[in-house]
């Protein structure tokens, strides 16, 4: 009902498909869709040649409301229980998001109650997300007014990764904004310490089910799905911390010192490292050793670093984040057949190889043993410095921050 293009009618294949024989993708052919449990070529059939049905045929946007406004009126337990069965919640407790609370949550902005935030453009289409839907969701969360011009500008970027494998992100805070509302930069900054980090971090899951339309088994097919997703790893820089002449992720975006602004990050891939280093082995040689299981794909990386690692990482020379990324990209390298041997990478990148695209053409056509290195790319690898010098800790993702979003636009 919300489509605003052509109707979608699809069919399922079993996984792997990346990198098999076509004796199994025959079995997948000859077989039954793992969705939807009916034979898959007799499926594809009907999809194709069977008239479009009335429901089908409907464009553009839905007339009248879809879902109201407002809920009838209930005990707290019975619209716990409702807000449940809709999939709107991630099945922790949530404050109801009564006329009251909403409009106390709508005086953290100047904005318009019905002002577009954004269209979600899948799944379904053109999902119309307002400010107050916004802050239905932030009131569910449990979220204070003075979070909401940072939930705003994060909801710009909703929903959260969705894939069939475990995807999921990552909300960085930079500038004044995290001093302001007393976000946790330093210790136990990824964990369930502190209020605005969890809250902000949980209202995008919520937007994510409910106005981003993101149910299992029905819009989203995650086969493990991902723990992540539960506050979206959802955190401030500590840019009180960074070594002289590192600058913070939103100086590497454009923005000023004193902007405010939150970077929205999707991906699959977080690799921590198992203690504290060593001065034998000094840290960029481990980042390296572990980013080798990273996919490469993209060239995409992001290490996330106390600051203690980031100050050993200054004295070994890396003066700047750009020139520990340039190293980074120099010196990670894999066996080709162990970059070809990852799904998302056979999927992604032999269709651009067979179009004679470097280097993946020549990566494609190299024997096994040759070494590659698949992080060509500097400028796609980022470093936030975050934690509380209470011991060398690091981790490395494969999550690909998107440009930043001002903050400040959202007061």
């Amino acid at each position: 009902m919300y489509g605003s293009g052509i109707p979608l009618r699809y069919t399922t294949f079993p996984l792997p498909i990346a990198g098999v024989s076509r004796e199994q993708h025959q079995t997948y052919v000859n077989g039954n869709d793992p969705v939807t449990g009916k034979p898959v070529m007799p499926q594809i059939v009907d999809a194709l040649t069977k008239p479009l049905t009335e429901e089908e045929q409907l464009t553009g946007l839905p007339e009248g409301v879809v879902e109201p406004r407002l809920l009838s009126p209930d005990t707290e337990e019975n619209l716990q229980e409702y807000l449940k069965e809709k999939d709107w919640t991630d099945y922790l407790p949530v404050v109801l998001p009564t006329e009251e609370r909403v409009a106390a949550m709508l005086k953290g902005t100047s904005h318009k109650t019905d002002e577009l935030v954004q269209t979600i453009a899948w799944p379904g289409g053109g999902r119309q997300l307002t400010v107050e839907k916004v802050a239905v969701s932030a009131v569910m969360a449990g979220a204070k007014p003075e979070y909401f011009p940072v939930i705003l500008a994060a909801s710009t970027m909703v929903p959260f990764g969705n894939s069939t494998t475990s995807m999921a992100n990552m909300i960085v805070v930079n500038g004044p904004i995290r001093n302001e509302l007393g976000m946790n930069s330093g210790i136990g900054a990824m964990g369930p310490h502190n209020r605005a980090n969890s809250t902000i971090g949980r209202t995008f899951t919520l937007l994510s089910k409910s106005a981003g339309n993101l149910h299992a088994g029905k819009t989203t097919f995650g086969s493990l799905g991902s723990n992540l997703q539960y506050n979206n790893l959802c955190y401030a820089e500590n840019e009180e911390a960074l070594p002289d002449g590192w600058e913070s992720l939103s100086a590497r975006f454009g923005f000023k010192k004193e902007d405010s602004v939150v970077t929205v990050g999707v991906g699959w891939t977080y690799v921590s490292c198992v203690g504290e280093l060593v001065t034998t082995y000094p840290p960029q040689m481990l980042i390296r050793d572990y980013m080798k299981s990273l996919s490469g794909m993209g060239s995409v990386a992001c290490l996330c670093c106390d600051p203690l690692v980031a100050g050993i990482l200054y004295d070994q020379g890396f003066t700047t984040k750009q020139k520990l990324a340039e190293w980074l990209s120099k010196n990670v390298s894999i066996p080709v057949e162990q970059f070809w041997g990852n799904g998302i990478i056979t999927t992604g990148y032999t269709n651009i190889a067979l179009q004679g695209l470097e280097p993946f053409a020549t990566w494609l056509k190299l024997p096994p043993g040759s070494m590659v290195e698949p992080f060509n790319n500097p400028n796609a690898i980022n470093t936030v410095v975050v934690g509380g010098q209470s011991n060398t800790i690091w981790f490395i993702t494969d999550f690909g921050l998107r440009q930043g979003i001002s903050v400040d636009d959202w007061r």
